[in-house]
C-alpha cells in the first residue's frame, strides 16, 4: 500500500522542482505543502521542527522527514523503481549522475536565493551586478553541462528521462527568468524542449503550483 506523501516546498526552487519532476514522473501521489522562502516560512519553528537545516525540498514519507532533493529523487528510485531515474549499469548510474551534479552540486549552489540575497543585502551589490553574477555562473554551468551531452539521446542520457533531465530543467528554466542566453547550447535547449513536451514535466512546472505568483 502506498503511504501517503508530503513534500514541503517552494514553487520557484530549482531543487523543489526537480523532486516534483520525479514524483510525476513516476506518477506518485502527494501533498503539496507550500514553504514560502521571501516571506521567510522556512526558518518558522512549526518548519524547523520537522527540518533539521531549513532548507526545501523536504519529503515527509513513512514517519521520516528527508532532505536535499538528490538525496530524495534517488530514495523515490529505490522505493518505486518504475519507471527508473537512473541506468541498470554502473557506467551508465555514473554518467547519469555527473550530468545531475554538474548542477546540482557545479551550478546552483551559486545562483540559489540565499546566496543572491547575500549579495545585495550584506554586501550591498547592485541589482544589476547581482543579475550579472548569475548570469556568468549559470552561463558557465549550462556550458560545462553542453560539452558533457554530445552524443546524447533525446533526453540528457538515452530514450527516456533521467535524474539529469529532472536538474537541467529547473537550471534552464531559471536561467531563461534571468534571461541567460543559451545561444550556444544546442543540446540544453533541444533537451529541455523534448522534456516540456512531457506531461510529468508539464505537471510539475512552477506555474502549474498551488503557491504560483
Amino acid at each position: 500500500m502506498l503511504v501517503a506523501m508530503k513534500l514541503y516546498n517552494y514553487f520557484r526552487s530549482s531543487a523543489s522542482y526537480r523532486v516534483r519532476i520525479a514524483l510525476a514522473l513516476k506518477q506518485l501521489p502527494y501533498a503539496y505543502m507550500p514553504v514560502h522562502l521571501l516571506k521567510g516560512e522556512h526558518k518558522r519553528a512549526e518548519f524547523g521542527a520537522l527540518s533539521a537545516d531549513g532548507f526545501v525540498p523536504l519529503l515527509e514519507h513513512d514517519g521520516a522527514h528527508l532532505s536535499q532533493s538528490m538525496a530524495i529523487i534517488e530514495y523515490l528510485d529505490e522505493l518505486y523503481p518504475t519507471p527508473p531515474l537512473l541506468p541498470a549499469d554502473a557506467l551508465g548510474r555514473a554518467r547519469v549522475r555527473a550530468l545531475a551534479q554538474t548542477v546540482a552540486c557545479d551550478t546552483h549552489p551559486l545562483n540559489n536565493l540565499r546566496v543572491l540575497k547575500y549579495l545585495v543585502r550584506e554586501l550591498k551589490t547592485s541589482e544589476e551586478a547581482k543579475n550579472t553574477w548569475y548570469r556568468h555562473w549559470c552561463s558557465e554551468g549550462l556550458q560545462a553541462l553542453e560539452r558533457q551531452l554530445q552524443g546524447s539521446g533525446p533526453f540528457c542520457y538515452g530514450a527516456s528521462p533521467t535524474l539529469a533531465d529532472c536538474c537541467l530543467v529547473p537550471q534552464v528554466s531559471n536561467a531563461q527568468r534571468f534571461e541567460v542566453s543559451l545561444e550556444a547550447m544546442p543540446r540544453v535547449r533541444a533537451i529541455y524542449e523534448t522534456c516540456m513536451a512531457h506531461p510529468a514535466f508539464q505537471a510539475a512546472d512552477p506555474a502549474r503550483c498551488p503557491d504560483a505568483e
